[in-house]
């Protein structure tokens, strides 16, 4: 009885996770506003064991894209763009780095609260792949 009780929760667990990943899947392709305080790329450093946030400032065109403050040229969502970054944040746990950007950076440089709810979860995602050594892709 252990063996298929075993079974059956682990089958019921993968169920789960599928469905979480599908209602996760579906929100990522809702509409969001760009946050005019500027965006982060996140990365782990495995070698020093810390999640790193690049912060970079943009400004929002009239369109809603995010354009480079100095050139006014829009920033694509994908590939490779050659900016410097404003600020590097790391953390050794998602709180730590959370806390460092919204408690004690003055002024917080995110300045929407959906901004600030979806960078806790890339954080938390971090974490989890810094722990387990997985790879992590930032959303």
């Amino acid at each position: 009885m252990g063996i298929v009780s075993k079974s059956f929760d682990i089958k019921i667990m993968s169920q789960t996770k599928d469905n979480l990943s599908a209602i996760d899947n579906e929100l990522s392709k809702r509409h969001i506003d760009l946050d005019p305080g500027g965006y982060f790329i996140i990365y782990l450093d495995r070698e020093a064991g810390l999640i790193c946030a690049k912060h970079f400032t943009n400004v929002i065109t009239e369109q809603g894209l995010a354009a480079d403050p100095e050139t006014g040229k829009v920033i694509p969502a994908k590939g490779k763009v050659e900016r410097t970054a404003e600020t590097l944040y790391t953390g050794r746990t998602a709180k730590e780095i959370c806390v460092k950007i919204l408690e004690q950076t003055q002024p917080c440089p995110i300045t929407m609260l959906d901004h600030a709810g979806y960078l806790g979860r890339e954080f938390v995602q971090a974490e989890n792949a810094l722990i387990s050594g997985e790879e992590y892709v930032q959303d």
